[in-house]
């Protein structure tokens, strides 16, 4: 009798039943890591240096359009040099700026003259803070960098944490509140925050100072600094929440309701061993996603926070170097601006690959 696909006969139940063989045996699964990368770390590495390759031309790119779109504007760079006096000055004087400034050359031709000192480490002069602009940067970047650095990672522990909570305490009181919150926040802009603490905690209950960054005529102290950071800081980390905290309990959510998570549930899992364990590392990778797609919302809004409480930051300077067409400075936080964007996506893609090795992205 043929054994393949044959039956047999129970003699006793006097039932048909199949007979396994070899041949129609199901196949063996592939191991469970098959298709994925062997070693996450260095595919995100790999990324990381594509992203690279990407980056360089795209930073140059962005920094020849702002000079040429620069040019576009109906500002007279010369009004900014020349202040009250301009309206006072004759043509030949205005002549002798222009050439002095050169400020009467192609967009092309400053752009060029621009990267050549970039090369070199000369980011040139700024007009409108009568400075080097390596020495701009070095007095108010690290104040920006401080300032927005800080309300990040506040932002992102309070988000995660409270994101946490409500995804696993779904439809309660604590998820309820907080999702109340950040819906009403996220409608709020950064300045309507910041004006809201000037009016409230400063000029209402005088519990710290309104603006700037050290009392008027000291120089700056770590004291007088923190003092004085403590309301911008507030207000960006409450801007930035809302988004965060939301992303975050949809993807506890999303993870509570996944077959991985019933079946450690049925093994006896609960509580933190289970958020721990099963939900919470399927459940960064949508934050991380957007904290690389909200660094632009982060520097405008630390812009207009440094803007509405004086502080020394990069925000004024940023203004000035726009009005009066200071392609040096604005060339240099232009770039700078988008470097960080650029990292920042980078960053966040490479670390959902290296956490996750499921993930696939190429480029």
């Amino acid at each position: 009798m043929d054994a393949i696909g044959s039956k047999s006969v129970d003699a006793i139940n006097g039932r048909s039943v199949d007979t396994l063989t070899p041949q129609s045996a199901p196949p063996v699964a592939e191991h469970a890591s098959a298709g994925r990368p062997a070693r996450p770390w260095r595919a995100a590495a790999r990324l990381l240096a594509i992203r690279t390759a990407i980056a360089v031309p795209l930073t140059a790119a962005i920094s020849a359009a702002i000079f040429a779109v620069a040019s576009l504007s109906p500002f007279d760079p010369l009004a900014a040099y020349l202040g009250s006096n301009y309206q006072f000055a004759t043509p030949s004087q205005r002549d002798a700026m222009r050439a002095a400034y050169d400020t009467d050359q192609p967009w092309y031709q400053a752009w060029w003259q621009w990267v050549g000192g970039l090369m070199h480490g000369d980011l040139g002069w700024s007009s409108t803070q009568s400075q080097p602009v390596t020495t701009v940067l070095a007095e108010r970047l690290p104040f920006t960098l401080a300032l927005s650095g800080a309300a990040l990672v506040t932002a992102t522990v309070v988000a995660l944490v409270l994101g946490c909570v409500a995804g696993m305490r779904r439809g309660g009181l604590i998820d309820r509140v907080c999702t109340g919150f950040s819906v009403t926040l996220a409608a709020v802009p950064p300045f309507v925050v910041s004006l809201a603490l000037v009016v409230v905690v400063a000029v209402g209950l005088r519990w710290l100072p309104a603006s700037g960054a050290s009392a008027p005529g000291a120089g700056y102290t770590l004291d007088g600094v923190v003092r004085h950071g403590i309301l911008p800081w507030i207000a960006l980390t409450v801007s930035m929440i809302p988004w965060l905290l939301l992303t975050t309990r949809a993807a506890v959510v999303a993870g509570i309701d996944s077959d991985a998570v019933r079946g450690a549930r049925a093994r006896g899992v609960h509580g933190w061993a289970l958020l721990r364990g099963h939900i919470a590392p399927v459940s960064v990778l949508p934050t991380l996603a957007l904290l690389g797609t909200r660094l632009p919302e982060l520097i405008a809004g630390a812009a207009i926070v440094e803007t509405v409480f004086g502080w020394p930051g990069m925000a004024a300077t940023l203004v000035e170097s726009a009005a009066a067409l200071d392609f040096p400075l604005l060339a240099a936080l232009t770039v700078a601006a988008a470097a960080t964007v650029l990292a920042g996506s980078a960053l966040s893609d490479a670390a959902a690959v290296a956490i996750d090795p499921r993930v696939r992205i190429s480029a």
